[in-house]
């Protein structure tokens, strides 16, 4: 028999839901061709539409997704203490947000579709820096729901050669790198390439005399890939 005053703790979840946020902009044909845009680590979806816009051609929808962590940006960022900043990862748990950001992914596309704005079969999806792996991760999980994917300064998953998840895609892939980036230097980028092919039957790969940035030669290049991709 066990005893009165014996208290027992364990873990528990639930599930529930959160409202994900984004801006939208319209072309004037819809349905059109699709840019979703996720920005790094500290960002927000404002920032990344004004990106987007300079990347995306002027027939494309474009939706500036927003990550759900939000958190006060340190004092020495531009900006001052008081701007908040956002993010895609927290260390507890990894994998749940993981899980928010495909099905955000997948939601906003379906209502996009379903809204008429959005043309199904050309949906591409943007990451920089804390998102690119995130997306990469959403691209092979999900293979038959993009277009393309674009990484600008950001990693790969580090499961990448080891997850039995991650499946071939017919989708094409286009990799911007910084030559001058301080957290994906060119010896640690150097073989994505190869690593993305494993997958991924096209695969650009471009290099770029930038730090942690997105500099005018990437937009240029990224706005030719989607001409090109939205066409084909």
């Amino acid at each position: 028999m066990s005893s009165p005053n014996l208290v027992t703790e364990t873990e528990r979840s639930l599930t529930t839901e959160i409202k994900v946020y984004y801006d939208l902009h319209l072309p004037e044909i819809q349905p059109a061709p699709v840019l979703i845009a996720l920005h790094g680590y500290g960002a927000s979806k404002r920032q990344m539409m004004r990106e987007a816009r300079q990347m995306a051609p002027a027939n494309f929808a474009i939706a500036a997704l927003q990550g759900f962590h939000q958190h006060l940006r340190d004092p020495k960022e531009k900006g001052g203490p008081l701007r908040f900043g956002f993010g895609w990862l927290t260390n507890f748990r990894p994998e749940d947000s993981v899980a928010v950001h495909h099905k955000a992914v997948i939601d906003l596309t379906d209502q996009l579709v379903r809204d008429g704005v959005a043309d199904s079969r050309r949906v591409f999806l943007l990451g920089f820096s804390q998102s690119c792996a995130l997306n990469y991760r959403f691209a092979f999980t999900d293979p038959g729901h993009l277009r393309g994917v674009i990484g600008i300064c950001g990693g790969m998953p580090g499961d990448w050669e080891t997850s039995e998840v991650y499946k071939p895609t017919e989708a094409s892939v286009f990799h911007l790198a910084g030559t001058r980036d301080e957290y994906y230097p060119p010896e640690r980028v150097a073989d994505y390439a190869e690593r993305l092919r494993i997958r991924a039957r096209d695969v650009t790969f471009e290099s770029y005399d930038a730090v942690h940035e997105i500099v005018p030669a990437m937009r240029q290049d990224v706005r030719q890939w989607l001409e090109i991709q939205a066409n084909e």
